[in-house]
C-alpha cells in the first residue's frame, strides 16, 4: 500500500497541477485506487422543509415546488437571530454575470451579513477564469475558508487526495440525523449530497439544482402564428415542424445548436445520459447506436436548411437567436426560462415560452435526461470543530428556503433600494438587479423553487413540465462518481471529438469517421475510464 500523501508532498505535487501538468507526474504522488476514493458514507437524512403551503409542492420524484405568489408575511428563518455569530468567512467562488457592486456599496450584502451575524467575504472570479484559480491557490496551501469546487472533469485539481489533505472531512456534522442541527441543509435532496462523498467521508456541501433537466423550448407565440402544432409525436413529425417554422427570408431557423439538437435526438431515442450501466457494466453515451443515429438526423436537419446558418460557426449566440426570434426551438436549462422573460419579452409584444417533451423517435415517449444534482460543491479548509460549526451554521442560513425573510433578502435584497413590492411580491429595482448577483447560489443554496413574481401564470406550465419530465428521467450513473483518469483526460480528448461530431453533423465529414473516433477513444481513455467508473460502482454498491 502507498503511505498517505503529507500535506507538504501535497503541495509540492499540486504545484504541477498549477503549472497545467498532471497530478501522475509529479513528485510522490499516487493516484487513490476508484474503489478507495469512491468509498461510500451515510448520507445526511432528507427532511423536506415544509414551512409554505403551495398547490404545487416539491415531490421525492424530483419536482420542484411552485409558487404563484410570495407570502405576505415571511416565516422568521432565524427566529433567534443570527445564526452564525463570530469572524468573517472567506468564500472563493465564481460568477458568470458582472461582479456586483462592493461591501461597502452594496446593500443587500451588509443586510446579509447583518442577519448571518458575521462578514461573508466573497472572493469573486468569473467562471472562465476558476479552474486556474483554484489550482493556483491549492498549490499555494493558503486556502480560503470555503471554495467553489467544480467537477474533477472540469477541474483536474479536484483529486480525492486534495481533498483528505487539505479539507475537513463533514461526516460526524452531516451525515444521517446529524444534520438536523442545519435543517436548512437537511432540506437538500439526497441526490445533491451523493457527489459530496469522498474517500469514505462527506467533503462538501451541495450547491443543488432540479433533477428535471431543461426542456425544449420553444417560441409559441411563433409556432402559433403558423398555426402548426408545437408537440410532435415522433422524429418524423420533429423534422416536419423545423422544415415549417423555418423561413430563410425572414431569418427563422428551427434550431441554432447542433450539440443540443444532438442531445434532444438521442432523448427521443432513449439514449444514455453520459454513461449507462448495467449489472455494474458502463457504457459511455458517445459509443451507442443511439449516438450515430443522432448524429444523422442533426446531419438531415442540417442539410435541410432547418439550422441557423451561423450555427456551426458563432458559439454561444442561440440564447440570443431564440429570444430574439431567429430561432423557435432551443434546448437549454431550467433557469432560463424566466431569464427568457426577463431579457426578451419586452421587447417582444405576445413574447410566449412553452416546451417540448422528447417524442418517442418513432412514437410513445421519448426520454429526459436527468441535470446534474448540483452545479458544483462547496468545500471547507481544515478548521477547529467549532469553526467548521460556525461556517456550517451561515452555509445553513444560505440555503433557507423560499417563503423565509432569509430567501427573500438572498434573493431580492432590501425593500426600496433593491426591490419595491407589486402586491406581496418583490421586483426588482435596477439597483437590486446589481446588488443580488451576489453570488450566494456559488457556496450553497436552496432547492430549485419554480416563481416568477414577473409573470407567475407561467408557474403552473413549469410545474407541468417538471411533473411530466420526471416520469421519464434517465440519470447519469456516473454523476456521483471520482475516476482519476476522466478528470485528467476527458476534456482534453472531448474537443476533438466535439470537432469530429459537428464535422460529420455538418456534413463535412462521413459517419463512418465516428467509428475511427471511438476506437482511438477507448484505446487513449475510454477503457480505462469505464473500468474506474465500474471499481467506483462496485465501491458504493457492494
Amino acid at each position: 500500500m502507498n503511505p498517505p500523501l503529507s500535506r507538504r508532498g501535497f503541495l509540492a505535487s499540486a504545484v504541477g497541477v498549477a503549472a497545467g501538468l498532471t497530478l501522475a507526474g509529479c513528485g510522490d504522488y499516487r493516484a487513490p485506487s476508484a474503489g478507495k476514493a469512491n468509498a461510500t458514507a451515510q448520507l445526511p437524512t432528507y427532511i423536506p422543509y415544509q414551512g409554505v403551503e403551495t398547490s404545487m409542492p416539491a415531490t421525492a420524484a424530483g419536482v420542484a415546488p411552485g409558487y404563484m405568489k410570495y407570502p405576505a408575511n415571511p416565516v422568521k428563518a432565524f427566529p433567534e437571530g443570527p445564526p452564525a455569530k463570530g469572524p468573517a468567512i472567506d468564500i472563493m467562488t465564481l460568477i458568470f454575470n458582472p461582479v456586483p457592486p462592493p461591501v461597502n456599496r452594496n446593500v443587500m450584502w451588509q443586510a446579509l451579513n447583518k442577519s448571518i451575524g458575521c462578514d461573508l467575504n466573497f472572493q469573486i472570479t468569473p467562471v472562465g477564469d476558476y479552474p486556474a484559480k483554484f489550482a493556483v491557490t491549492i498549490a499555494g496551501g493558503d486556502l480560503p475558508d470555503a471554495m467553489l469546487m467544480l467537477p474533477p472533469k472540469s477541474n483536474t485539481a479536484a483529486t480525492p487526495d486534495m481533498l483528505d489533505t487539505l479539507c475537513e472531512d463533514l461526516t460526524e456534522h452531516l451525515s444521517g440525523d446529524n444534520i438536523r442541527d442545519y435543517p436548512y441543509l437537511a432540506n437538500i435532496p439526497s441526490a445533491s449530497w451523493a457527489p459530496c462523498v469522498r474517500n469514505g467521508g462527506i467533503y462538501a456541501i451541495p450547491m443543488p439544482r432540479p433533477l428535471a433537466g431543461g426542456p425544449n423550448y420553444t417560441r409559441l407565440d411563433l409556432i402559433n402564428e403558423r398555426g402548426l402544432d408545437p408537440n410532435p409525436k415522433s422524429w418524423d413529425e420533429f423534422a416536419k415542424l423545423c422544415k415549417d417554422v423555418t423561413d430563410p427570408k425572414k431569418q427563422q431557423y428551427a434550431l441554432g445548436d447542433s450539440v443540443t439538437a444532438w442531445n434532444f435526438v438521442m432523448q427521443m431515442l432513449r439514449g444514455p445520459n453520459n454513461w449507462a450501466e448495467e449489472n455494474g457494466k458502463f457504457t459511455w453515451y458517445f459509443e451507442t447506436e443511439e449516438a450515430k443515429q443522432s448524429l444523422d438526423a442533426v446531419r438531415q436537419l442540417t442539410k435541410a436548411g432547418v439550422m441557423h446558418p451561423d450555427t456551426y460557426t458563432l458559439l454561444g449566440k442561440a440564447k440570443d437567436w431564440f429570444g430574439t426570434g431567429r430561432t423557435v426551438m432551443n434546448p437549454d436549462a431550467p433557469a432560463a426560462w424566466n431569464d427568457y422573460y426577463t431579457t426578451y419579452a419586452p421587447a417582444t409584444k405576445g413574447f410566449d415560452v412553452g416546451y417540448m417533451l422528447a417524442p418517442g423517435y418513432d412514437g410513445g415517449s421519448g426520454g429526459q435526461w436527468a441535470g446534474s444534482a448540483n452545479y458544483a460543491t462547496l468545500i471547507l479548509k481544515k478548521a477547529p470543530k467549532a469553526r467548521i460549526k460556525q461556517i456550517l451554521r451561515a452555509m445553513n442560513a444560505l440555503a433557507a428556503p423560499f417563503g423565509t425573510d432569509a430567501y427573500l433578502l438572498r434573493k431580492y435584497g432590501v425593500e426600496g433600494p433593491d426591490h419595491t413590492l407589486k402586491g406581496t411580491d418583490p421586483i426588482l429595482t435596477p439597483q437590486g438587479q446589481s446588488e443580488v448577483y451576489l453570488p450566494t447560489i456559488f457556496a450553497t443554496d436552496a432547492p430549485f423553487t419554480l416563481y416568477y413574481p414577473q409573470k407567475p401564470e407561467i408557474v403552473p406550465t413549469q410545474y407541468d413540465f417538471q411533473t411530466k419530465a420526471v416520469k421519464e428521467l434517465i440519470p447519469n450513473p456516473a454523476e456521483a462518481l471520482y475516476s482519476p483518469t476522466d478528470s485528467r483526460k476527458s476534456l482534453l480528448m472531448q474537443t476533438t471529438l466535439d470537432d469530429t461530431r459537428k464535422g460529420i453533423m455538418q456534413g463535412r465529414l462521413p459517419l463512418s469517421e465516428w467509428d475511427d473516433a471511438m476506437k482511438n477513444w477507448r484505446k487513449e481513455a475510454g477503457d480505462q475510464i469505464r473500468a474506474e467508473f465500474e471499481q467506483a460502482w462496485e465501491a458504493r454498491h457492494s
